[in-house]
């Protein structure tokens, strides 16, 4: 006898009917004793962070994969049908220091590290548990009893396995790099940590003379939006098919990009026209040469073809030791890197007045030492 269709159905009632039939029925038990020992399709579960309730976007993924799993146990294939759980990471760590009133990694480590991770694990197995529960109210087939955590010992053992087995085979090497960092943190930042973080701020803009060396008078003026990075400066760079000007000042002779000289302040006259690649090679005095960490660093011009006359000067204030391209750049032309800050923000030994300062603290009073030693043209 056929059931009739309800003009005015109520979902979530046929959603708790169906499932009902399944768990009187054993329907994902027969299934798995239906496909066992058939030929394998290899399933692994990109795991969802144990952090919260799931989202929505979590249901939406994981219907996917239902959906998948589903489609190729129906053609035969025999599956683990395996769930995981991300454990680690600052998504977990953040919401545990929110319930714990603690806002820094000083703070955590004051804490006491064995006391915070035991919170974290005790974060996972609660939400670990929530989300299971959703995931089976959300209809999704699994051996929920078999789910692998990347916080088990099996898990951890296996990564230093793998790390063990490249070591051996010479496969590590000690390096460095520049990325963003959390200085409340303390640790790195991925790119996916940085999604939607961006805003627009307003920061103090300065133009710097980098005198030339052996050329009286005469300095490449370089304009940037973080002072702070300044005394790790250790090259400047210029577009090598760019055009650029030498510009009468007073008494002043400075290289700048045609295509920015309506930037400069006052009256002036173009003495020169050349192409960036006939500065390429020149030496010029740092702005901050007089700083322990600066010493023996031969700063000079270099080209890249990322410069642009879009903002500041067409000339590029190149600190590997305080950005990613720069960094990069610095591999190309073999330059040296000044690292400047700590994990937590603060200028290392070295530097003079600045150790052991912020770089949140120090923006003004480098504008003030760049003026009164003459070396600062605008902000």
């Amino acid at each position: 006898m056929y059931k009739p269709v309800s003009s005015r159905p109520n979902f979530a009632e046929l959603e708790h009917e169906t499932m009902r039939f399944w768990e009187a029925s054993d329907a994902f038990r027969k299934l798995q004793e239906q496909i066992r020992g058939r030929a394998p399709w290899s399933f692994i579960d990109g795991p969802i962070t144990a952090n919260n309730p799931m989202g929505v976007h979590h249901a939406w993924g994981r219907t996917y994969k239902d959906l998948y799993q589903r489609y190729y146990a129906m053609l035969g294939y025999d599956q683990r049908f395996q769930n995981g759980f991300d454990c680690q990471g600052l998504w977990v760590e953040v919401e545990v220091e929110k319930d714990l009133g603690l806002n820094a990694k000083r703070e955590i480590e004051a804490y006491g590290l064995d006391r915070f991770a035991d919170q974290c694990r005790q974060r996972v197995d609660k939400f670990s548990g929530i989300q299971t529960q959703q995931s089976i109210r959300l209809g999704q087939w699994m051996d929920w009893e078999n789910s692998y955590l990347t916080m088990s010992d099996t898990n951890i053992e296996h990564i230093w396995l793998f790390l063990k087995r490249c070591h051996e085979k010479g496969w590590l090497y000690r390096g460095a790099r520049s990325m963003p960092w959390c200085v409340r943190c303390g640790t790195s930042l991925s790119q996916h940590e940085l999604i939607d973080s961006y805003r627009d701020m307003t920061h103090t803009s300065v133009f710097i003379r980098f005198p030339l060396k052996g050329r009286e008078g005469e300095s490449l003026l370089v304009w940037t939006t973080t002072p702070w990075t300044l005394p790790a400066n250790v090259a400047a760079a210029v577009h090598p098919e760019l055009e650029y000007v030498a510009v009468r000042q007073g008494p002043e002779l400075y290289y700048l990009s045609r295509g920015t000289v309506g930037r400069l302040r006052g009256p002036c006259a173009i003495e020169r026209v050349l192409k960036g690649s006939e500065l390429v090679g020149l030496e010029y005095d740092g702005p901050f040469d007089e700083l322990p960490v600066q010493r023996g660093v031969t700063h000079r011009i270099v080209e890249w073809d990322e410069v642009s006359e879009e903002e500041g000067t067409g000339i590029v204030h190149i600190a590997p030791g305080c950005g990613a391209e720069d960094f990069d750049l610095s591999k190309v032309h073999n330059l040296p890197v000044v690292a400047p800050i700590d994990e937590n923000g603060a200028y290392f030994d070295g530097f003079a007045w600045l150790s052991s300062r912020s770089v949140f603290e120090v923006g003004q009073p480098i504008v003030d030492d760049l003026r009164a030693r003459g070396r600062l043209y605008a902000v």
